[in-house]
């Protein structure tokens, strides 16, 4: 790729990624010049004006999953209006006003992609184990999303791309607490390469879609 974007790069799986993409590459950050902050449309609009050039990547490494006291649910009784509240702002609304925002910056006759991380956990028709109601429900939002932007996309800019990306399990620090022995736990760096690797193969034919890191696609 050409001229990157990395939202998220002060975390464990964005600052990889701009690593691997090198001195193309721009990273944002609630800490960086000037600051992203999900939480704040303000920013975002700021972020996004900033740029001098169209970017060819997009990627929103941004999450949460657990801090401020909150974790995961392992039942409907661990609900709480606050963490949901939280978990919506920072997995869905926050990457939902970074399309709204970025989108319009991608080229308009080369190819381009947006990438958001988002999680296996979000996919409804993946859904056994039960548990992590606010995690889950945020990152189905989230997939809901971009599948509905890309739509919009493709009259736009027909030769974007733009889609929701299962990491995996990765040794950071929100991952940490839930890496449980048996799981394919990969180093950001690994993580990072295996999924610009897919990214690398993308076709507008791809836009909306969810996949993995190792380029299956999921179900909704």
């Amino acid at each position: 790729m050409g001229f990157s974007i990395v939202i998220g790069e002060t975390g464990g799986i964005g600052s990889a990624f701009l690593r691997l993409l090198g001195p193309d590459a721009m990273g944002f950050s609630r800490a960086g010049s000037p600051p992203l902050d999900l939480l704040d449309e303000a920013s975002i609009a700021a972020a996004a004006a900033s740029l001098q050039n169209p970017p060819d990547l997009i990627i929103d490494a941004t999450g949460f999953l657990h801090g401020d006291g909150f974790m995961p649910e392992k039942s409907f009784a661990a609900l709480n209006a606050d963490h949901m509240a939280k978990s919506f702002a920072l997995n869905a609304i926050g990457p939902a006003l970074l399309m709204k925002h970025f989108l319009p910056m991608l080229p308009r006759d080369a190819k381009s992609v947006f990438v958001t991380l988002s999680a296996k956990v979000g996919s409804i028709g993946d859904n056994a184990a039960g548990g992590w109601y606010s995690y889950r429900a945020a990152k189905a939002a989230l997939n809901q999303l971009v599948h509905t932007a890309a739509i919009e996309l493709r009259h736009k800019r027909p030769k974007a791309v733009c889609i929701a990306m299962h990491p995996g399990t990765v040794d950071t620090p929100l991952s940490a607490p839930f890496a449980k022995s048996g799981l394919n736990v990969r180093p950001p760096e690994r993580a990072a390469a295996e999924m610009l690797a897919v990214i690398a193969r993308l076709t507008p034919a791809d836009s909306g879609k969810f996949f993995a890191y190792d380029g299956t696609e999921l179900p909704w």
